[in-house]
């Protein structure tokens, strides 16, 4: 594949080469040859003339070099939102990212209409620190605006090294004029894995981006929450996650399912598909799960969330998801430079295309931000000469923590659904061995 790219990009210059000089005679039967061949001769001849055009009429001089890359980026840039042409620089930066750490802002972006559009920020980072939202859309970096510039060219702009500065103007909804945000850069280190113990027994694992080393992150918080011991279900979050590396979301998806298809791949040619399966052996063994998504959840974490939603292994709440359902490919080419190029659409176990629909959760839970009310009424402990408790606990001592409904209103919802799952699960199995005992003792 790599080399039939490199093939056809060399005859593709070799042909604008030989074809460039206007005035030399043409033989109609070459070109009704190459036409039957599939060859856009005459396409290929007017790119030609424009090139010689500019290069010779432009009011100043042009470099022959870069109006060639800018017609590739044009070229990539009418096809969707995902495929660039990337510059060796924009290329190393890629292979930065997907092994979770590269200079910047901590923005997983995409293009919308022209515009540079936040899929979702990383965590700990300027970005999410300055309040920037999935959804909001960059009107201008420093005083360049993004209306047309291309994604790869937006991303360099917002690239660069630790401490150096550079002002967004943000357009969030809702919004009518788009405010400036300065932000400072910094050296970005996306600890794509996250876990914690909300309520003894309740596990929490936080996955915000798919990287070469998430599928192994995973599985090693996972055992960590298993070796404390007496856990009776899980929340995997995946808000804000912008996706990643395919792979990676194939081995956590794999680290619930025992066994089945987790996703697959369709290119173009039909024989192109290629089938993702899980392994034997579920980590949790059954045990209650539920998924967190919203907005920015997007691609690898739509395909995680899919897997799980079809096998019926999860419930997935939140809101529905950002709807990315294609696969990028990227294909380095001669000089360093390489082709992020969309080369297939992924379709979750029940053959679900989620491209520009997402995955809808089971249950909806809208973000909202929550205070709480103290409601207080008379009490027993509020009478006189009330019994005291045995346990010798004040029940109505304040302090602690701030609730989790407080700080996190989708995690809290999502928590007391696993909590009614588990309880549900419990007393089904006690019905059950009610029922079996009464059963015996009748015979």
């Amino acid at each position: 594949m790599l080399h039939t790219s490199r093939v056809l990009l060399r005859s593709a210059l070799l042909t604008l080469v030989f074809i460039a000089p206007a005035a030399q005679a043409k033989d109609p039967r070459t070109d009704q040859r190459a036409e039957q061949d599939g060859v856009p001769v005459t396409e290929l001849r007017a790119f030609a003339e424009v090139l010689e055009r500019v290069r010779g009429a432009y009011v100043k001089e042009v470099d022959e070099k870069e109006l060639i890359q800018a017609a590739i980026r044009g070229m990539l840039m009418e096809l969707d939102p995902h495929s660039a042409y990337l510059t060796p620089d924009q290329f190393e930066d890629l292979q930065s990212t997907t092994s979770g750490e590269f200079g910047g802002l901590g923005l997983e972006v995409t293009m919308e209409d022209g515009f540079v559009k936040v899929v979702a920020p990383i965590d700990d980072s300027p970005a999410s620190r300055a309040g920037i939202q999935a959804g909001d859309l960059i009107l201008k970096i420093d005083d360049t605006f993004t209306k047309g510039i291309g994604l790869a060219d937006a991303v360099e702009l917002m690239r660069g090294e630790a401490g150096t500065k550079v002002t967004l103007s943000v357009l969030s909804e809702g919004d009518e004029k788009p405010r400036p945000v300065t932000l400072e850069r910094d050296r970005i280190q996306v600890e794509s894995v996250k876990s914690e113990t909300l309520e003894p027994g309740y596990g929490y694992l936080r996955v915000s981006q798919f990287q070469s080393r998430t599928g192994q992150d995973a599985k090693a918080a996972l055992e960590q929450l298993i070796a404390k011991g007496d856990l009776k279900g899980l929340v995997l979050d995946l808000r804000n996650n912008p996706g990643g590396v395919l792979g990676g979301a194939v081995e956590v998806a794999d680290l619930f399912l025992d066994g089945g298809l987790v996703v697959y791949t369709q290119g173009r040619d039909p024989a192109s598909r290629n089938d993702y399966e899980a392994s034997a052996g579920d980590l949790l063994d059954g045990l209650p799960l539920v998924v967190l998504v919203n907005g920015g959840s997007a691609s690898a974490s739509e395909i995680v969330a899919g897997a799980l939603q079809d096998q019926g292994r999860a419930v997935v709440v939140g809101t529905r998801t950002f709807g990315k359902g294609s696969v990028q490919t990227v294909l380095p080419i001669s000089g360093d430079s390489a082709l992020k190029l969309t080369t297939a659409r992924y379709y979750t176990p029940d053959g679900r295309s989620i491209q520009a629909d997402g995955i809808h959760p089971d249950i909806p839970i809208q973000v909202a931000s929550v205070e709480l009310y103290q409601e207080r009424g008379p009490r027993e402990s509020d009478l006189p000469h009330h019994l005291i408790n045995q346990d010798g606990e004040d029940p109505d001592a304040e302090g602690g923590e701030e609730p989790l409904a407080s700080r996190d209103y989708p995690l809290s919802q999502a928590l007391s659904i696993l909590k009614g799952i588990n309880l549900a699960e419990r007393r089904g199995r006690n019905d059950g061995a009610g029922r079996a005992n009464t059963d015996t003792a009748s015979q």
